[in-house]
């Protein structure tokens, strides 16, 4: 496994807040429009997911979670990094120049994700505490 990046911000000149992160990206969230659609399409190839609610629908693929999400099909699916500290990677992102897309929010105990852009329009999702 490769050595914790030592920052998230500005490389030249530019002072960021350290946000290590654990070069770990081990979900994917896809929007849809219509989850039980989606479950049903998704389902033919994944199999049955591990949880099912109206708000969630995840499956485990060797240790990698993908979920199906009401949400703005438009925006994409959401790679989600793990972070250490989500306040201070996503201050860091938004000083480098992201925009946020989505506030942080509690997703479970103790968990948070929050959702970014680059300057393209491409989601950056975070996955913290």
């Amino acid at each position: 496994m490769p050595p914790p990046a030592k920052a998230l911000g500005p490389r030249r000149g530019g002072s960021a807040s350290v946000a290590p992160v654990t070069h770990a990206i081990r979900s994917l969230v896809i929007p849809v429009s219509d989850i039980d659609a989606a479950k049903a399409i998704y389902s033919s190839v994944l199999g049955a997911p591990h949880t099912d609610t109206p708000y969630y629908v995840g499956y485990n693929i060797g240790g990698f979670e993908v979920a199906l999400a009401p949400g703005d099909a438009g925006g994409g699916p959401v790679a989600n990094i793990d972070v250490d500290d989500l306040d201070a990677a996503r201050d860091a992102l938004i000083a480098a120049g992201a925009a946020e897309r989505d506030a942080p929010r509690e997703v479970a105990p103790g968990v948070r994700v929050a959702v970014l852009t680059d300057g393209d329009g491409n989601p950056i999702g975070l996955r913290g505490a």
